[in-house]
């Protein structure tokens, strides 16, 4: 069934979310207000201003009676779906509140990689080795897409305490969230940031990832 509303992603979570299958849709709309919630913060430059506006998302998704936010495109598509709100929300949302005002990167690495992984599982309570995976693909996604050199190179450092060591068991169904950590931990490893954009050699990678087994 085609979706009834584009949410309007970046390439690289459309091509990610190719790999859910017939879950892609979910995956789409999760990405969607991962993206919400990263221009949100990028436009508030007062912190309260911005914690208000996260609350009321918060409390839209969390509304049983689905009547918060009702109009708001995004919103009346996850409720369609069936996810609002999704696993992760809270932990999620506050690691986007820790960017605003006095910045905690480990906090933002925790809440919002571990949160975006666990509703993209679609687990509630997951395991520590996801929230490490996400914390390290939100801190190499972040050093791609800050103006701030010092921050993303700190971001990148970060990112490398935060690699679980050895091989991850993947379930197969969470193969977009294997290959989006596969293309962090390509770059962390070796101190490289993100690329801002879906690059020709990001994409020859991330097909590499997609073709290899667990």
């Amino acid at each position: 069934m085609p979706l009834s509303f584009d949410p309007g992603i970046s390439a690289l979570a459309r091509l990610l979310s190719v790999y859910a299958g017939r879950d892609g849709e979910r995956h789409r709309l999760l990405w969607a207000l991962d993206e919400r919630m990263a221009e949100l913060v990028a436009t508030t430059s007062e912190p309260m201003i911005g914690q208000i506006r996260l609350a009321w998302w918060r409390e839209a998704l969390e509304d049983e009676a689905a009547a918060k936010g009702r109009g708001e495109p995004l919103i009346d598509a996850m409720r369609a779906k069936g996810i609002a709100p999704p696993p992760g929300l809270s932990q999620w949302l506050g690691g986007w509140e820790a960017l605003l005002g006095d910045m905690d990167l480990p906090a933002f690495a925790a809440g919002r990689g571990g949160g975006l992984f666990r509703a993209l599982a679609g687990q509630e309570e997951g395991p520590d080795w996801l929230t490490r995976a996400g914390a390290v693909w939100a801190l190499w996604d972040l050093s791609g897409h800050s103006g701030d050199v010092a921050l993303a190179d700190e971001a990148i450092l970060l990112a490398r305490r935060h690699l679980p060591e050895g091989r991850l068991p993947w379930p197969a169904a969470w193969k977009p969230l294997r290959i989006a950590f596969g293309l962090a931990r390509g770059d962390v490893e070796k101190g490289r940031r993100a690329p801002a954009i879906l690059t020709p050699g990001l994409y020859l990678r991330l097909m590499a990832i997609a073709l290899r087994g667990r």
